[in-house]
Formats: structure tokens, C-alpha cells, sequence
């Protein structure tokens, strides 16, 4: 049986999502990438929000849905049965990274008391002093989590092909798409990425400079939002702790449906 504290925040999730409320940005942008019957990588699932909204603009797809944080994962199996996303959303609980094992999962607790879920992340140990150099926090929770790699999975599991990555991972990104190199190659899937780079760099090793590399010398092309108009990048946003961008390779713009991101990819 769930916690009152688990069930409380899936209610909260599922009255938000059934309300179509506090959603990001980019979130209308999604049905433009998500025509036909696709394949979905969630990847920092959380609460399952994209998930749903996936669901929503496209009832035929298939949603793979990641989530490390044990909390979080009960929260997210608990929408996808009252939202009765099962026949579509799988829930997974593990983390993403360029090699599969155990990683530790580091949850700041906010200056509110409260616990900073949405900011977890993964590392090899438990950091000295704060737990993200990008927030003010009083302290930290950690846990082990499995990981995988997302090309060992969709083998494992007979994925041959995937259409849309969503992923959220606080810093990890790197690491994860390294972990995902043959998908990439492959099948040239619609990416919507949320890049961290002060912790690419404090907590990881990494750049956020080096994650967009890894989609240009593949040859995809970047688009951000700039207010609500969707503009064409090759540099990341300075002077952020985070942001999210969208990444289409031009192999796939003809199967694009008409909008706002085959408009882009012709000019």
C-alpha cells in the first residue's frame, strides 16, 4: 500500500495533469514531433507529467518511462494507473548513464524544509558541502538506484526503433546520451533536452558545450524558445542554469507533420 505522503502527491499530479496546468513551455511544441504511433524515451520521468501529455497528443504511442528516486517512481506507477496510461506508459525504475550498475541519488532538501525532488541527480558518492552548486539548499537526502544504459535497454527489450527522447536528468545529460550513441546513429530521434550546464560541469565532468556537440556533429540542427517564438541555435543560452532544447535531424523532416518545426527545417 502507498504512503499518505505518496498518494498525496500523485492526487495533486493527477488533478494538475487532468487540468492541463503547469506545464512547460515547450510542452505544446510536442504534438509536432509525436505524429503516428511513436516510440518514447521518458527519461527523468518524475511525476509522469510528459508522459501523460504524450499520451494525450498521441494515443497510438509507446512510452518507455525512467525514473531513479524510489518515491517518485511509486508516485509515477500510481498516474499511470488513474490516468490508465498502462497499455501505452511502462515505468522503469532505474537512472540513465553512459554504463549500467548502481549510482547514488542525491535529493538537496530545499531552504523551505521541503525535499527538492525535482532537483535530484546521480553521483558516484555523496558531495562535500552543498548539494547542487546552482541552488541554496540546507542538507540532502541519498539513495542507491539501478542504472542502465538506454542502448542496453531497447536491446534487451527488443526496441528497434525509437522516435522521441524526452529527457530531464539534472547534469547527466552527457553521460546518458553517450549511453545512447547507437539510437542516436540509428534512428535519428526527435530529442527534447533540458541542459544543466553549471552541474555538467560541478558535478559531472562534463559541458554543456559538449552535449550540443554531440547532436551538430551528428548533423541535427537546435531550436530553443525565445519568449513563445521558436528560434534556430547553434550555442546554448548563456548565462543559465538550465534550459530546455529541442533537437530534429533533417533525415526525418519530411515525415514531419506540418507546423512550426517542418517550417524550420526547410528554410
Amino acid at each position: 500500500m502507498p504512503s499518505l505522503r505518496v498518494l498525496n502527491h500523485a492526487f495533486r499530479a493527477w488533478r494538475r495533469n487532468r487540468a492541463w496546468a503547469k506545464h512547460e513551455p515547450e510542452t505544446p511544441f510536442l504534438a509536432d514531433l509525436l505524429s503516428g504511433a511513436p516510440t518514447c524515451l521518458h527519461v527523468g520521468a518524475s511525476d509522469g507529467r510528459h508522459s501523460y501529455v504524450m499520451t494525450q497528443v498521441a494515443p497510438e504511442a509507446v512510452i518507455y518511462a525512467f525514473e531513479p528516486s524510489a518515491f517518485a517512481f511509486e508516485v509515477l506507477k500510481l498516474g499511470i494507473a488513474w490516468h490508465r496510461m498502462g497499455k501505452q506508459v511502462t515505468a522503469v525504475h532505474a537512472a540513465v548513464a553512459d554504463k549500467p550498475g548502481e549510482l547514488m541519488l542525491v535529493t538537496p532538501k530545499k531552504s523551505s524544509g521541503r525535499m527538492g525532488r525535482a532537483y535530484a541527480y546521480v553521483a558516484e558518492t555523496k558531495p562535500n558541502g552543498p548539494a547542487r552548486p546552482d541552488l541554496e539548499d540546507t542538507g540532502m537526502e541519498t539513495q542507491m538506484t539501478p542504472v542502465v544504459t538506454l542502448d542496453a535497454f531497447c536491446a534487451d527489450h527488443g526496441i528497434d526503433r525509437v522516435d522521441f527522447i524526452r529527457m530531464d536528468i539534472e547534469g547527466a545529460e552527457q553521460r546518458a546520451l553517450e549511453g545512447a550513441a547507437m539510437i542516436l546513429d540509428r534512428d535519428h530521434p526527435h530529442v527534447l533536452l533540458e541542459i544543466h550546464p553549471p552541474m555538467l560541469q560541478a558535478r559531472f565532468g562534463g559541458s554543456g558545450e559538449a552535449v550540443v556537440d554531440l547532436f551538430l556533429k551528428r548533423g541535427y540542427r537546435m531550436f530553443a524558445l525565445d519568449g513563445v517564438r521558436l528560434e534556430e541555435r547553434t550555442t546554448l543560452v548563456a548565462d543559465l542554469p538550465w534550459k530546455d532544447y529541442f533537437f530534429i535531424h533533417p533525415s526525418r523532416a519530411a515525415r514531419l507533420p506540418d507546423g512550426v518545426f517542418k517550417a524550420r527545417m526547410a528554410s
